[in-house]
């Protein structure tokens, strides 16, 4: 009774003290909004539905662009009442709230209802005509919809509340950044503390518990929020994976499995990926790796791999990326986030929705053969995605048991970055300009395989192994080459050089030389271009390994030392060869 009387006593002063410019500006009507939707059929249903149930149904476009199921008008007596009475009877959602009609556009339910925005004379747009809207922040009206209540009369009215209100006004606060508990429709000591928080963002008394017209504000401003985004429950029964997603940033694309491809719509800076397909533990670590060369995920961001999922996140001026996945029941699925930071302002929350609601569904995954591929296209999982490749790559070669490289200046000139094997970062630890070699040591501490150990200059006519590169990136592996020892001084006389006969390609420069007994004999040098001569192909040039001893001092390098030692069998002297040569890339 108490608050009643306060309600009639609110409503007859504000009449009286608002000039009259405004009280016919604001009226003494406000609508019960019950629902609001995203499209126009959806609110037509909805609509159609509760006017089986109440009289004085009416449907209003709302300026965040959904479409709002309203009941009335009341005065703001009746219309306070009716909301606790119907509320408190379940007959409406426990989130329903007074709208005092300042976010509404043109009607569309009843077939004809005036709308509030028409100036006389003058009709409605139609629904047709009407521009996208621009989605605005809430407006202040200028007047809460219902009168300030005190902490007492507040408390009372929160009590009223089902737990499914008591939830939805958790998740708006954790919407707004004030709540990271659980949504479960107590309000302890965090619920409390998020609510004071809320309202002092917002002006208020940070007294901890909401009034009925702050609980009305908070919602309002996450419904509107959430309608700038067009965060919807997507069920995506092809692939098995139901998510929310920010449908007014994105649009469906295409299937080109194992993806599900969503592009930005209207250049709104966002991609979003969905991944499904089956696999096991190998292919989960396949996907982990493969995701890590494609060109839309920045090299630099933390990483973590548990034992049935993994986490990727990116970062680079003007793009940012995030992907998850993981392996259940032999099926893999996850998510892929490409965006613009400058474009998106809201991507944390899209990314909190994402990760909160991204659920599999189903026995199923991505079918590969729903689209025609060719079988280049499948290729490492990386269908419809640039795959991000190095500037150049070329061979080098472990020269001690942490993992130091030497290989040719060709391969780290002007790199932003250099990496062994793709994955393992590396820096230039020395030069020699002369030998047109560098050693580079890893970030972190390998644990190779084989180390080259330099003997002593093979005899004139010797057959000898190239190990590199060959074909760059291209292959997942190092080839050997054979040739032979021609001389061991260059075409000029250069006493650091030997001359072989071998066919050599760019990406073998760097990559060692070996004799038959598994001894280095020197570093492939790129092949001279340019210049009036032309040499046969076969003529090349490697830097004798009796040469390097300075360089490799100089990075504090101490190779091991010299083995005797006879011919090795071909498989033991592959097995060495390969084992020391490492891919080295340069990245821009």
């Amino acid at each position: 009774m108490a608050v009643r009387f306060f309600l009639a006593i609110w409503v007859a002063l504000t009449v009286l003290v608002l000039p009259a410019e405004t009280r016919a500006q604001t009226g003494d009507q406000v609508w019960i909004q019950v629902e609001a939707l995203p499209t126009l059929a959806e609110g037509e249903d909805r609509a159609r539905a509760y006017a089986t149930a109440f009289p004085d149904v009416v449907g209003h476009r709302l300026r965040s662009g959904w479409y709002g199921i309203l009941l009335g008008p009341y005065s703001r007596e009746q219309a306070a009442l009716r909301l606790s009475s119907l509320i408190a009877d379940r007959m409406i959602p426990a989130d329903s709230y007074l709208n005092d009609g300042a976010t509404f556009a043109e009607s569309f339910w009843p077939v004809g209802l005036a709308t509030p925005e028409a100036t006389e004379g003058e009709p409605a747009a139609a629904q047709s005509e009407v521009d996208e809207p621009e989605l605005l922040q809430p407006e202040n009206p200028g007047l809460p919809l219902l009168p300030d209540e005190t902490v007492e009369e507040a408390r009372d009215s929160e009590k009223l509340l089902e737990r499914p209100a008591r939830e939805a006004l958790q998740t708006a606060l954790q919407w707004f950044g004030h709540y990271d508990s659980s949504i479960d429709g107590a309000f302890g000591p965090g619920t409390r503390e998020s609510m004071a928080a809320w309202q002092t963002t917002m002006g208020y008394d940070p007294t901890g518990i909401l009034t009925t017209a702050q609980r009305g504000e908070l919602l309002t401003a996450y419904n509107d929020a959430l309608a700038k985004l067009g965060l919807e429950k997507v069920t995506e029964a092809e692939s098995g994976i139901e998510v929310t997603l920010p449908m007014a940033l994105i649009q469906f694309d295409h299937y080109e499995p194992p993806f599900v491809h969503y592009a930005e719509k209207d250049g709104s800076g966002l991609r979003v990926i969905l991944i499904s397909q089956p696999g096991d533990q190998s292919s989960l670590n396949a996907l982990y790796d493969t995701l890590q060369t494609l060109s839309v995920i920045p090299s630099d961001g933390p990483r973590e791999r548990l034992e049935r999922s993994f986490t990727i996140s990116g970062s680079a001026p003007g793009q940012e990326a995030y992907a998850y996945a993981a392996l259940s029941g032999g099926l893999i699925k996850g998510y892929l986030l490409v965006w613009d930071p400058a474009k998106v302002a809201d991507m944390q929350r899209v990314k909190a929705a994402v990760q909160t609601s991204f659920k599999p569904v189903g026995d199923r995954a991505l079918d590969p053969g729903l689209v025609p591929m060719e079988d280049a296209q499948r290729r490492g999982l990386m269908a419809g995605l640039e795959i991000r490749r190095p500037k150049l790559s070329r061979s080098g070669f472990f020269v001690d048991g942490q993992g130091a490289v030497v290989t040719t200046v060709q391969a780290v000139e002007q790199c932003s970055r250099i990496t062994l094997d793709m994955e393992t970062e590396a820096t230039v630890a020395a030069t020699d300009a002369t030998l047109g070699l560098a050693v580079l040591k890893p970030a972190k501490a390998l644990s190779p395989r084989a180390v080259g150990v330099f003997g002593a200059t093979a005899r004139v006519g010797a057959e000898v192994a190239l190990s590199g590169y060959s074909y760059e990136d291209q292959l997942p592996a190092p080839t050997l080459t054979f040739g032979t020892l021609e001389d061991v001084k260059g075409l000029d006389g250069q006493a650091n050089l030997n001359r072989l006969a071998i066919e050599a390609l760019p990406g073998d420069a760097g990559g060692p030389v070996l004799d038959q007994a598994g001894a280095v004999l020197g570093v492939m040098l790129p092949r001279a271009e340019g210049g009036t001569r032309q040499l046969p192909s076969s003529v090349q040039h490697i830097a004798a390994g009796s040469a390097l001893a300075g360089l490799l001092t100089q990075a504090g390098v101490v190779p091991p030392a010299a083995e005797a030692g006879g011919a090795l069998p071909p498989e033991d002297l592959s097995r060495k060869a390969l084992g020391m040569t490492v891919l080295v890339s340069c990245w821009e």
